[in-house]
């Protein structure tokens, strides 16, 4: 590869604080090491542009540009056009002209778009310029299980399955590589677009470990124990899910046996049925908290219950790196490079979930056992360095089926 790379992303790629925001970030530094690189993203949050200088710390150039993607707007959309919602709601004709400013300056050598909405950006006709689309996961996946059911709910997610599958498959034939967060995910895709491994690879999730360190000095949480914790961004739907199942679950079950044991809900923007949960005994819903490695500092045990989830968890990552032992389920783990019962413990419905939780909080030797493994298995195979190391033979003409192998 020759020339700059041009970065899409369908949210500002900065701070690190929630899933898809913590592989942006890292990417972009590491695509930083590589050649000059010039974002361009949509802003979603007005305050976010105060972030523009802590980006150009690695980039060449920084373009956010406001956009509130409006969801019934979307949905009109796409039901004009026969396209997919969530293509629609990342549409912007203000970044449409600045990536067509940015190409038609000769600088760009390669297009690294993040996530499948921002591939409508990438000129069909790009002559030597690379073009690598990073997909996460696969988002068609997620709304056809989310499609599983009755109501007109389940029906829209079904329409936006088959539309934004068809968009992800035109992408992909497009793209020179498709990289996806896990094996599983990339696997997934070829299977259900035919593509070689050549076209369809992994790249995977790390951790930062020195900030998720099991050193971290936090102050106990407050009340008695034990200290159940779930963390991530509370206006997802599958942390919903998840944190509701656990609280009317899987808790009473815990309680019963463990009057004092504490639920902790901690991440940003709950919605109402999560807030709601306050109120259930033993259920503490924090909101936004400064830190939240505090909170898993504090955890004698973290819990991962999603009962749809895709690609690699970022919250599982931490929590390993932290030390602590975890308790998920098969489809939080999955992807996860890791041994269960001896990096962690696997547990489906709340029956099992809930007499895991009382067997480990029972035995603080086996959860310090897991921790520790769980500590060692992400240096061992988690750290950014050396999950993105891929990169640069990714972006390397010529080198496609070398890399992708």
């Amino acid at each position: 590869m020759s020339g700059d790379i041009l970065f899409l992303a369908h949210r500002t790629p900065y701070p690190p604080d929630r899933g898809d925001k913590i592989r942006s970030w890292n990417v972009l530094k590491a695509l930083a090491k590589l050649a000059p690189v010039h974002v361009a993203a949509l802003c979603t949050d007005p305050d976010e542009q105060r972030y523009a200088e802590t980006l150009r710390q690695v980039s060449a150039s920084v373009t956010l540009v406001p956009h509130q993607g409006r969801k019934l707007a979307a949905m009109a959309s796409a039901l004009v056009s026969g396209g997919s919602a969530s293509v629609s709601a990342c549409a912007s004709p203000a970044l449409a002209a600045h990536v067509e400013a940015m190409m038609a300056s000769g600088r760009i050598g390669a297009i690294y778009a993040f996530s499948g909405q921002m591939a409508q950006y990438v000129p069909t006709v790009r002559s030597n310029t690379r073009f690598l689309m990073d997909f996460v996961d696969m988002d068609s996946a997620k709304f056809a299980a989310w499609g599983e059911g009755r109501g007109l709910g389940a029906l829209a997610n079904r329409f936006e399955a088959r539309r934004l599958f068809a968009h992800e498959r035109t992408v992909a034939n497009r793209a020179d590589l498709s990289l996806f967060v896990s094996d599983a995910e990339a696997a997934l895709f070829r299977q259900a677009t035919g593509l070689g491994a050549d076209r369809v690879c992994a790249l995977e999730n790390g951790i930062d470990l020195e900030r998720f360190d099991p050193g971290h000095d936090a102050p106990a949480l407050d009340g008695q124990g034990p200290h159940i914790v779930f963390t991530g961004q509370m206006d997802y739907a599958p942390n919903v899910e998840a944190a509701i199942h656990y609280a009317r679950n899987v808790l009473p079950r815990v309680r019963a046996v463990l009057g004092d044991a504490r639920f902790w809900i901690v991440g940003r923007s709950p919605v109402a049925s999560v807030f709601e949960l306050g109120a259930l005994p033993g259920v503490i819903v924090t909101g936004t908290v400064p830190d939240p490695r505090d909170h898993i500092a504090g955890a004698d045990l973290i819990v991962a219950p999603l009962l749809l989830a895709r690609g690699i968890q970022n919250k599982v990552l931490e929590a390993m790196a932290m030390g602590k032992p975890v308790l998920a389920s098969p489809a939080a783990a999955e992807g996860i490079d890791a041994v269960a019962d001896r990096d962690f413990v696997l547990a489906d419905g709340a029956e099992a979930q809930a007499a895991a939780t009382l067997a480990l909080l029972a035995d603080p030797a086996r959860r310090t056992a897991l921790g520790q493994a769980a500590r060692f298995r992400m240096e061992a195979r988690y750290g950014w360095d050396a999950t993105l190391a891929p990169l640069g033979e990714m972006l390397a003409a010529g080198n496609m089926q070398r890399a992708a192998a």
